[in-house]
């Protein structure tokens, strides 16, 4: 899979109530909470976000409460894919159960600025600055969490399981 996108970068320790405020949890909804992404940092953050634009984020991105509607708040801003230095546990395993996938690169996310026009290659594990020319090199994501991603999640995953199995 490959992404394309502008990036939106934040900053360190964003945590879930910052992604998406408790106030707009009466719903789960992804275009609903897409709406409000980013509402604990600044409340009009999303409408500068595109259809396809990759958000960057610094040290322990997700950090906080375990709400799954964090990653939901993401995918329905229409950011496909988040890139961090790290991200808090519960927030990891939250994202590609709800088919969001995080691509951790340490300090290397320091090389990527905001509004620099990024390509992703999941497959080959480079990501391409079209801004800048540079490329930073990752792992290529596992098989098993590539499984789970291409059916939109962990729900998505195991229910395709059970229908194969009868």
């Amino acid at each position: 899979m490959i992404y394309k996108g502008k990036v939106h970068k934040v900053g360190e320790h964003i945590d879930t109530d910052a992604i998406i405020p408790a106030r707009f949890l009466v719903t789960s909804d992804p275009e609903k909470l897409g709406k409000n992404c980013m509402a604990g940092i600044e409340p009009d953050w999303v409408k500068r976000v595109q259809k396809g634009d990759i958000l960057v984020a610094g040290r322990n991105f997700g950090c906080g409460s375990s709400r799954e509607h964090a990653p939901i708040a993401i995918l329905g801003a229409g950011m496909p894919l988040v890139i961090g230095h790290s991200f808090a546990r519960i927030f990891y395993r939250n994202a590609f159960n709800m088919g969001l996938p995080l691509l951790e690169i340490g300090d290397q996310v320091a090389q990527i600025k905001d509004g620099d026009e990024l390509e992703v290659d999941m497959e080959k594990g480079v990501i391409r600055d079209l801004t800048t020319g540079s490329e930073i090199q990752f792992p290529p994501m596992p098989s098993s969490m590539t499984a789970i991603l291409n059916k939109g999640g962990l729900v998505g995953y195991v229910k395709d399981r059970l229908t194969k199995e009868g």
